[in-house]
């Protein structure tokens, strides 16, 4: 081999020489900026932005870090740790959803970090857990353990690992940590960190059929023997059962619903296994709820205002990004966002709907799902990990699967979209939208503004009493107003009474806590087979607990205000924190025993409701009566069927519901 051929043949084995490189990752915490990891080479070819990857940080903590940027630079104040794994194939987050939370953080004054742990949901959110095991030069013979060391170990050998948390449960001790550090130094029990993925895809078992049955002589022939036999009617049962569950769209049929039938054996589905003539598979299941689409948006009818407005709103659509639209109550907004939502849909581009309030929420999906169906996507504080990941999986995906119509509160304007070409923000006054805790501290209105403007998307900001600022910023141009003055069909706005409490109470015109003008216009409307609802910005009992003598009020140790007693709980509760405490029996401050009640809440008109109207049915509307996920759909959904007459709820009463009634 000559000299020339040596050159060329050290320049190749040069040049395919793999990459060193390095990447600056977002952790899910609450620090500045971001850090730089080392790539293994094997990875090369798989890393991209956007993916989640597990890091060292710290001394033994490893976390789920977002791949920010990819480059070959080395950091020179130090070096640097390799990442550990790639936890995704593809990108969870994409490059304009890494701008958004950065000029959140810059806006907001907070790391970017925080953003994160609000954006992304907690699924996607990993971080290690310190695990206990037994070490492996344990002599128990020899060792001698004491009563808590003793009751650990017992409890290792029987679930190999333990959490700190299982430790301080199998001890019953509060500081737990001594006792831990002793176990390390005497070779009883190492520490480990263990990462745990929170997400996991809902897998469901289904029976199919064997394809050998797919021909109808083969099925005779195996009813045939089935039939034969007494002893194989149970057989029979379960084969008769799978043809009346089995749908013409789908291959089979799921395992709990075929034994959920009467008189269907476990047993005999086993042996049908056995034999071969049912297969059992494993299928992967959405767990989000399906809507099936019923009705086109084009089927909307607008009247001349609505049309005239849906006509400006589309003409300027290129001109102005933002519109205010502002309409008195009931003038039909709703169906100026379902004909724009359509108008974008058309266009191959994705809409986002958002709401104050999960109870507007609720509502509004039955609104939506006739016309968007499996298009709509809905997200919220209420769902449970799994299903904020899928919605968040559904978001990102640009095929015909993928959600097409987002509705949500204020986290969802930080789901992934791809293609966003419309925001609408419904009652935009509405001051739910400002997150108060914990950081980032943002407006979801004012978020969402910018996030339209990342996309290169239009916002439409509707109300019937705009916020001051959205106001102003429409008289000086910034913002296009369209104005809706008259209300849906003609109907009249409703009439508004005042009653004089103090005059009523000295004229001795009170019941309870109602005025007798209240309780006559409640008994006129039940009378006229109509509905009621009472608006009391208070949830709780009472407002507060007071000495009649030295007038103490019991006040929350966490937060220095004023605790609310819940009669369902028996107990006084702090509505920051969630402290609770029992009623004292005597003033602490003077031992007085008389301590009364005073002020009322929503739990407390119920009750009273309750006496004076023994009849009717009343429900209740607040924190307290809607913690479970379907609980507003349930409420709402029993008013709007008239299950209800008498609706109590606190501010959630008063967020723009709709009712035919």
């Amino acid at each position: 081999m000559n000299f020339v051929h040596q050159i060329h043949l050290i320049f190749n084995i040069r040049s395919v020489e793999p990459l060193t490189l390095f990447v600056d990752i977002l952790l899910p915490l609450s620090l500045q900026g971001y850090y730089t990891y080392r790539v293994p080479r094997e990875y090369n070819s798989q890393i991209k932005v956007g993916q989640r990857v597990v890091v060292q940080f710290g001394g033994k903590r490893m976390y789920s870090a977002l791949v920010r940027k990819i480059h070959q630079n080395p950091p020179k104040d130090y070096t640097v740790k390799y990442i550990y794994s790639l936890l995704d194939e593809e990108p969870v987050v994409e490059e304009k959803h890494f701008l958004f939370w950065e000029w959140i953080a810059r806006y907001y004054v907070c790391p970017v970090g925080n953003v994160m742990m609000a954006a992304l949901p907690s699924a996607f959110r990993l971080a290690s857990e310190t695990m206990l095991t037994i070490h492996p030069d344990l002599d128990t013979n020899t060792t001698e353990l004491s009563e808590h060391e003793t009751a650990v170990v017992n409890a290792l050998f029987q679930k190999n690992t333990l959490s700190i948390a299982d430790v301080a449960k199998v001890t019953g001790l509060q500081r737990i940590f001594p006792l831990l550090k002793t176990m390390i130094e005497k070779k009883i029990i190492l520490m480990e960190e263990e990462l745990q993925q929170r997400y996991a895809p809902k897998i469901v078992p289904c029976v199919t059929l064997n394809s050998l049955y797919s021909e109808e002589e083969e099925l005779k022939k195996l009813f045939d023997e089935l039939e034969s036999k007494k002893s194989l009617e149970k057989q029979l049962m379960i084969l008769l059962q799978y043809l009346k569950l089995l749908k013409p769209d789908e291959t089979g049929v799921q395992k709990s619903e075929l034994l959920s039938g009467e008189n269907i054996s476990l047993s005999a589905l086993n042996t049908l296994i056995k034999k071969e003539v049912f297969e059992l598979v494993y299928k992967t299941e959405s767990r989000l709820k399906e809507f099936n689409k019923t009705v086109s948006a084009e089927n909307i009818c607008l009247n001349d205002e609505q049309q005239a407005v849906y006509n400006h709103i589309s003409e300027q659509w290129h001109e102005n990004p933002v519109t205010l639209l502002h309409g008195v109550t009931s003038s039909g907004k709703t169906e100026i966002y379902i004909k724009l939502i359509d108008k974008v849909l058309k266009e191959g581009k994705q809409a986002l709907f958002l709401l104050p309030e999960i109870a507007l929420t609720a509502q509004i999906v039955n609104r939506l799902k006739q016309y968007f169906g499996n298009k709509l996507g809905v997200y919220h504080s209420r769902f449970s990990k799994n299903e904020r990941a899928e919605v968040w999986y559904k978001t990102l995906d640009a095929s015909e699967n993928g959600f097409q119509v987002l509705l949500g509160a204020r986290s969802a304007v930080f789901l992934p979209f791809h293609n966003l070409g419309l925001v609408i923000v419904d009652e935009e006054h509405d001051t739910s939208y400002k997150q108060y805790e914990p950081s980032p501290f943002y407006h979801a209105r004012d978020a969402a503004i910018y996030l339209a403007k990342t996309f290169g998307a239009k916002t439409v900001l509707g109300s019937a009493t705009p916020s001051v600022e959205s106001f102003y910023n429409a008289q000086e141009g910034k913002y296009v107003l369209e104005t809706m003055e008259k209300r849906f069909g003609g109907t009249l706005l409703p009439e508004v009474f005042v009653a004089d409490m103090k005059e009523a109470q000295e004229r001795k015109e009170i019941q309870s806590h109602f005025s007798f003008f209240l309780l006559e216009h409640i008994r006129e409307a039940l009378e006229n087979k109509e509905q009621v609802i009472l608006f009391q910005n208070r949830r709780g009992f009472s407002v507060r607990v007071e000495c009649d003598k030295c007038h103490w009020v019991p006040q929350c140790k966490n937060c220095d205000v004023s605790m609310v007693y819940h009669k369902n709980i028996y107990m006084l509760r702090c509505h920051y924190c969630g402290h609770t405490m029992p009623i004292p029996e005597t003033c602490p401050a003077c031992n007085s025993p008389q301590i009364k009640m005073k002020g009322f809440g929503t739990e407390k008109i119920e009750e009273e409701l309750s006496i004076l109207f023994p009849e009717i049915n009343i429900a209740r509307m607040d924190l307290d009566s809607t913690r479970s996920k379907q609980a507003y759909m349930q409420i709402i959904s029993d008013f709007e069927d008239r299950k209800i007459d008498i609706l109590v709820g606190t501010q959630m009463v008063t967020k723009g519901l709709h009712f035919d009634n």
